[in-house]
């Protein structure tokens, strides 16, 4: 189960936005791809009853009431339990903390966000969903704005009970209402949530605080789960008036600070440049065991900048606290100045345990010189990774040979087992190179190796057609190969030039295009490109997502994450052993069965990635002792400001 986060380029903070579809880590080396967030996925639900409550009508129909739920197995946290195991309980609360992003938003109306505006990437610090997951556990759910939820055997329905304490910050409660009315107005004006909603036919009120959304399908384990991830938004306030008189309409951008439940709310703005948000210090949930040793700021700032250069810049000014690293470059050597030597600021690595992921050039399949697997394998051999991590990276990266990549997801060697007993099932829907050959990535680590990977790529061209003449190649119909490099970054012309290069020497007319990050949006919402960059994250529970990541109804379907667009009956029908998965080990045996087939398509060019979340800090803040284990750096979510070493570094301004 993932989300996606809407926001700007080159985001160098973990994203707040809340409860998108899918949620897309930090790419590195350049910047946040389009229609994508350093982030976990949260849990996902399975039928074991694992709490005990009153039995009443409900249960009989629905399932018991539950405190909690794990994706395969059983959460770690028993009902009533105290807060999670790596929060510290005693942070004390206090202090600024600045966090950067390049990019600038218009809107904190999130609602229509990838249709319409740009978010503010701090603006989920304000909403809450319904239930809320753990950083030490692969995939839980647990009870946040919802105090229990029950859903039946068959997975048909989900129902949640709300919390009868839970209130927006104008003191009014949160209702049912409240819940039917989001779910109804995201589905109808978000494309993509009424893709992601597509299987869930109506939200009603069946009984005090309590809500169920009712499933067109039965099996799917994730289905409540994902309405337990809902945005719950105040109907009061959006069918209101603005102080300005103006009727509030929540299909439209705007940039009025809006009512929220959650333990921030926005307290200044400077649109498009900067936005502060304060802790609401009567905040309804700061006690509930989810939310102990959260939260712990007075103040969260974001400040935006246009260029990756100039927030590097402003960093190193202390001008900012905090930033995640992805750029190799900036890593090996940008970070040598005072402040760094004095031991003011500090660089850390984190491992990032629970999200695997492709990044990689995508090849776009809607147009025609895409379609030729023999093709989209020649330019996997052209591109030269080996040369471009040495020169460019120091010898940072890893080139993923998975779109599970860091996952016990991820494909290996020949099929075995029950993977194969799943392959075998889509026989005539595969290639039958899965049976006998496992997926590498070519390997040009000397002039020899680059050498045959050339004449290999150009044997496989001819075959697909595409001869030489007079140095381009071409078609039969005397068409000449043309592709176009599309980035949004400057940083990423360090890149594409090298790979340009490779394939100039093919005779393919390679062109590198720069554009802006208001073209790269609507471009890639259109599917209007050749080869442009784009990051898949994966995580240990796998399901609906995939649906929109290669599904062949998401290859239609404009702005959708299915940016190749693949649309294969093999990956379709694999894509459903994923989501109906009825144990872990089955679970595990389907995704490696649609990673081996995605990957034997050559869908796309494998880039660079690394398993390590690397941050730089000002040392004015710490974190627990025992760091969760799936939760990477989880900044700002369980640190504090750290009077002590502020004092020695200097207050933030």
């Amino acid at each position: 189960m993932d989300f996606v986060v809407f926001g700007t380029l080159g985001v160098q903070t973990p994203c707040l936005v809340p409860c998108m579809p899918f949620k897309t880590p930090h790419r590195q080396e350049t910047p946040l791809i389009r229609s994508s967030l350093l982030g976990l996925a949260a849990a996902c639900i399975t039928a074991a009853s694992l709490a005990a409550f009153p039995v009443s009508a409900q249960e009989a129909t629905a399932g018991p009431w539950r405190h909690g739920s794990a994706l395969l197995d059983e959460p770690k946290y028993p009902a009533g339990f105290k807060h999670y195991d790596y929060v510290n309980p005693d942070a004390p609360k206090g202090g600024l903390v600045r966090l950067g992003a390049q990019g600038t938003f218009d809107s904190f109306n999130i609602v229509v966000a990838g249709v319409k505006g740009t978010p503010e990437q701090g603006i989920g610090l304000v909403f809450e969903t319904l239930t809320t997951g753990s950083l030490d556990e692969p995939s839980a759910s647990y009870g946040l704005l919802a105090e229990t939820f029950a859903y039946p055997a068959d997975y048909s329905s989900v129902s949640f009970r709300l919390r009868p304490e839970a209130k927006w910050h104008d003191g009014r409660p949160v209702t049912v209402d409240d819940v039917v009315f989001s779910f109804d107005t995201l589905k109808a004006n978000s494309p993509m949530y009424a893709f992601y909603y597509a299987n869930v036919t109506k939200a009603e009120e069946t009984g005090d605080r309590e809500v169920k959304f009712t499933f067109n399908q039965t099996g799917n384990r994730e289905l409540p789960q994902i309405m337990g991830q809902l945005m719950v938004l105040p109907k009061h306030w959006w069918e209101g008036t603005a102080p300005d008189g103006r009727k509030r309409d929540i299909t439209q951008t705007t940039l009025e600070p809006p009512l929220g439940s959650g333990p921030y709310r926005i307290k200044t703005f400077d649109a498009g440049r900067s936005a502060s948000y304060e802790r609401v210090k009567d905040y309804w949930g700061q006690t509930l065991n989810v939310n102990v040793g959260q939260n712990n700021f007075d103040e969260i700032r974001f400040e935006y900048y246009r260029d990756a250069t100039v927030l590097l810049e402003a960093f190193k000014g202390d001008r900012l606290d905090f930033r995640s690293e992805n750029s190799a470059r900036n890593w090996a050597t940008g970070y040598n100045f005072p402040a760094r030597q004095e031991g003011k600021v500090v660089l850390e690595e984190f491992d990032q345990r629970s999200v695997g992921r492709m990044q990689a050039f995508v090849l776009n399949l809607r147009r025609e010189k895409f379609q030729d697997q023999r093709v989209r394998r020649a330019l996997n051999l052209a591109f030269p990774f080996e040369e471009i991590n040495r020169t460019i990276f120091s010898g940072q990266y890893e080139r993923p040979s998975s779109y599970f990549y860091g996952l016990d997801l991820a494909s290996t060697g020949l099929p075995e087992g029950l993977e194969k007993e799943i392959i075998e099932s889509v026989r005539d829907k595969v290639p039958p190179v899965v049976f006998t050959t496992p997926y590498t990535n070519p390997v040009g680590d000397s002039p020899e190796a680059v050498r045959n990977n050339l004449r290999e790529a150009d044997k496989l061209l001819r075959e697909a057609g595409w001869t030489l003449k007079d140095g381009r190649r071409v078609n039969s119909k005397g068409e000449v190969f043309t592709l176009e490099l599309l980035g949004d970054s400057p940083n990423e012309e360090r890149v594409f030039l090298p790979y340009k290069s490779s394939l100039d020497r093919l005779g393919i007319v390679t062109s590198v295009r720069i554009i802006d990050d208001v073209q790269m949006t609507n471009r890639t919402r259109a599917f209007d490109y050749d080869v442009i960059s784009g990051v898949w994250p994966q995580t240990l529970s796998p399901g609906n997502e995939q649906r929109a990541f290669w599904g062949s109804e998401s290859a239609k379907r404009e702005g959708s994450r299915n940016l190749a667009g693949i649309a294969d009956p093999g990956v379709d029908a694999l894509i459903d052993r994923v989501i109906y998965a009825k144990s872990r080990d089955e679970l595990v045996a389907a995704s490696k069965a649609l990673d081996r087939v995605l990957l034997s398509h050559d869908y796309v060019v494998p880039q660079w990635t690394t398993l390590k979340q690397r941050t730089a800090r000002w040392d004015r803040f710490s974190h627990p002792q025992a760091m969760p284990r799936y939760g990477a750096a989880a900044f700002p979510t369980i640190w504090w400001y750290d009077a002590a070493k502020a004092a020695k570094t200097g207050a933030p301004r």
